[in-house]
């Protein structure tokens, strides 16, 4: 058997190992249209940062090395320009020299590019950078070197952008982020990424939400944004996201999916039995609604890579879909997610109940325990877990590991409470902050309490509801809601005359535990009440102008 890989970094090159571990015989190529294969992309802000301070760490093999292990025949600076289906032939051009392969299986793995929207001024624009591979952060370093370069501004707050903010305010530039949405990392929910626009304000770095970059001047020195507003860069990174790699695919008339990606089937299989393809450059269906997506991740992209392979040996595997769990570290700040976000549940139409919990992420009487804020997204009606969001300190990565392997298993939220976990002082406490979020969450499931969310509690006051904080009366006066009363929580039973029976009662205290103890005691004394879903803490991260201090 004779395979041709087009792509050797993440999902190309794991194919192409697997291949060999499978089958010592086959003749397997790999096209690389860049100088280098198998390099770790996701480790490039770093590489510009000065985190990882020589290349050679980026290059997790060389072709040398790839044909001495697994005898692989890779090709760098060579690009596939053209597929003949009926010949099953690929065209090859390297160095200005064209010549064909021919293959019994060809596997595409063609990644994606930097989406460059046609702004004006753009072609201008003389440091204006985009990255996606070495030599893209080579470029960027080099420009760093030899430019005086004080203030960078960078286009986009995803996760590349916020990794690039991080390590050029590292190195001392002076950032500015200009984002379309009205929130910084558009895949979480805005009140989760509240937190990390105020990490990004405490480092000094500006945040510029809803605004779009109409136009460059001055070869690129200042944006001009729809606003009118302008701003001047010595750097300027694009990062408003990429589009999968499809041209050769589209030329070759295979069938093509949403933003032209490559579809596949379930085994990866594109519209041509003979040809499959993997990575950033198809389309996958989203684990939880079944839906067409683009989830361009290195994690599945080298899974794909696996399974291709064990499909291509005569192996039985299906690929289940992308659930979408991704982490990123913003300074000391990290931000995950897994599943569907509620803004996607809400594109959807999917019923969905959302609660917050704000738990250490070890026992706290221990030293260097960190408070964390946790989202869980679950069915309404039998508590299915559709989606998971956390940002904090420390412990995020083994929490949403743990959530994406309950939602990979089609748990419950009753099963989060069920889940024996490793448990000591320094590790984690007796109930994980995965159990404690089952725990609230069944409550809400089983109708032991009511809430109300971050988003909805303004309105309520204002139609009459009573707003009552049942933190201590120091809390109370270091900052609250506007328009709380204050009972602590402590002397409820003996002040609950003073409450009326015939308003509807909010209860908020610092993250929702306290309120959730007060609402069970006043919904046992006939009240209706409703707890504050994430409590003070919550709101004021998303409306720190609406609190009263």
């Amino acid at each position: 058997m004779k395979y041709v890989i087009i792509g050797g970094v993440a999902g190309g090159m794991s194919a192409a190992t697997r291949l060999r571990r499978l089958n010592e015989e086959a003749e397997i190529i790999v096209v690389e249209r860049g100088p280098y294969v198998s390099f770790a992309n996701c480790g490039l802000p770093y590489f510009i940062g000065g985190v990882i301070q020589e290349r050679s760490k980026l290059l997790v093999q060389t072709a040398e090395k790839l044909y001495q292990r697994f005898r692989l025949d890779v090709r760098t600076e060579s690009e596939a320009t053209h597929i003949d289906r009926e010949q099953k032939k690929v065209t090859i051009t390297h160095h200005g020299k064209t010549y064909e392969e021919n293959y019994d299986a060809l596997i595409l793995s063609t990644g994606a590019h930097p989406m460059r929207p046609p702004i004006k001024g753009i072609d201008q624009a003389d440091h204006l950078f985009t990255l996606r591979d070495v030599p893209d952060a080579e470029h960027i370093v080099q420009y760093l070197q030899q430019h005086q370069v004080d203030r960078a501004v960078i286009i986009g707050a995803g996760f590349i952008g916020m990794e690039m903010a991080e390590n050029l305010a590292e190195r001392g530039l002076k950032v500015t982020i200009i984002e379309r949405e009205h929130q910084v990392l558009p895949p979480l929910d805005p009140e989760m990424a509240a937190s990390v626009e105020a990490e990004l304000k405490e480092r000094g770095i500006e945040v510029l939400k809803g605004k779009t970059v109409t136009g460059f001047e001055e070869k690129g020195a200042v944006l001009v944004m729809d606003d009118g507003r302008r701003k001047e860069s010595d750097l300027t990174l694009l990062s408003v996201g990429i589009v999968p790699e499809s041209s050769l695919a589209e030329q070759a008339g295979l069938a093509l999916g949403i933003r032209r990606s490559i579809s596949v089937n379930d085994q990866l299989q594109t519209s041509d039995p003979n040809i499959y393809a993997i990575g950033d450059a198809i389309e996958v269906a989203q684990t939880i609604s079944g839906k067409a997506a683009v989830i361009p991740l290195a994690s599945p992209a080298n899974r794909q890579g696996r399974m291709v392979a064990d499909i291509l040996s005569g192996l039985n595997r299906h690929y289940k879909g992308t659930l979408g769990t991704s982490i990123v570290k913003i300074f000391d700040t990290s931000a995950a997610v897994t599943g569907l976000s509620e803004k996607m549940l809400q594109r959807y139409q999917i019923p969905y109940e959302a609660l917050h919990t704000s738990p250490p992420d070890h026992a706290s009487y221990y030293p260097g325990s960190s408070q964390m804020t946790l989202k869980l997204l679950f069915d309404p009606e039998v508590g299915k877990l559709l989606g998971a969001q956390a940002v904090g300190k420390k412990g995020i990565d083994k929490t949403i590991d743990v959530l994406a392997t309950a939602i990979h298993g089609q748990m419950t939220v009753n099963d989060l409470t069920e889940l024996e976990l490793a448990y000591a002082p320094p590790f984690n406490s007796a109930k994980a902050p995965v159990n404690l979020i089952g725990y609230a969450s069944e409550n809400l499931l089983e109708d032991k309490v009511q809430h109300v969310q971050w988003n909805e509690v303004d309105q309520l006051v204002k139609q009459g509801a009573m707003l009552i904080d049942v933190r201590t009366e120091q809390e109370y006066e270091n900052g609250t809601i506007q328009g709380a009363v204050n009972i602590p929580l402590d002397n409820l039973r003996q002040r609950v005359r003073e409450i009326p029976k015939n308003r509807n009662l909010i209860v908020t205290c610092q993250v929702g535990l306290r309120g959730y103890l007060a609402s069970r005691i006043l919904a046992q004394k006939g009240y209706k009440v409703k707890n504050l879903d994430g409590g003070y803490k919550l709101y004021k991260s998303v409306f720190p102008e609406k609190v009263k201090e």
